[in-house]
């Protein structure tokens, strides 16, 4: 089963390209609706988180208030390493859950992990293939403030930390250019789905 990390800084459109290989017959695996799921009400994560950074950031109905949770720690690094020392066990033992389920349900399938954290958390498992997302900052910055409503203060602050551009350009095997048009990215991504069994074989071949 050819396992395939899929990865972008914020707003790059890595969704649009998950999405469009969704269409030709790939799985895809989720990494942001794991993080949901495992921290859902009544979860074990969510108690932990709770433990961690106070009972208030769970919501009367039982869920999470991400956006509290996200403005506690933001911009703390040591607030997000207690956080994701608590969420990323637990996602990735459900993505490998999910990914052996698809490997179950069809030998074949080509399984894509939509994961924004790659370089930051996962980039140690065993991709056959790292694709990556890639539009300038300052056109995912446009993005960020015409169609999700940030402020240019907030959606400069979201950009700045992730990692550098650079980095996760240096791990992809393949780059897709999203900063033009939206049917330019999709052309790209039936592209690389078509290109996708050479590609493979070229990096098991190493």
């Amino acid at each position: 089963m050819p396992l395939i990390a899929l990865t972008g800084g914020i707003a790059s459109g890595k969704s649009t390209i998950a999405r469009r290989l969704a269409e030709h017959g790939a799985v895809i695996v989720d990494a942001d609706q794991i993080v949901r799921d495992v921290q859902g009400p009544g979860s074990p994560v969510l108690a932990a988180i709770a433990a961690e950074f106070g009972g208030d950031v769970i919501l009367a109905d039982g869920s999470l208030d991400r956006a509290g949770l996200g403005s506690r720690v933001f911009g703390d690094a040591d607030a997000v390493k207690r956080l994701n020392a608590i969420v990323h066990p637990a996602v990735r033992e459900e993505s490998k859950r999910r990914f052996e389920a698809a490997a179950g349900a069809d030998p074949d399938a080509i399984v894509v992990y939509d994961v924004p954290l790659l370089a930051e958390a996962r980039l140690a498992d065993p991709w056959e293939l790292i694709v990556v997302a890639h539009a300038p900052a300052e056109v995912r910055m446009q993005r960020l403030v015409a169609l999700r409503g940030l402020s240019h203060d907030d959606a400069a602050a979201r950009i700045a930390s992730q990692v550098p551009d650079e980095r996760r350009l240096a791990l992809a095997d393949v780059v897709v250019d999203t900063g033009g048009a939206l049917q330019d990215t999709l052309r790209q991504a039936d592209e690389l789905w078509r290109a996708l069994p050479r590609l493979i074989a070229e990096r098991r071949s190493r």
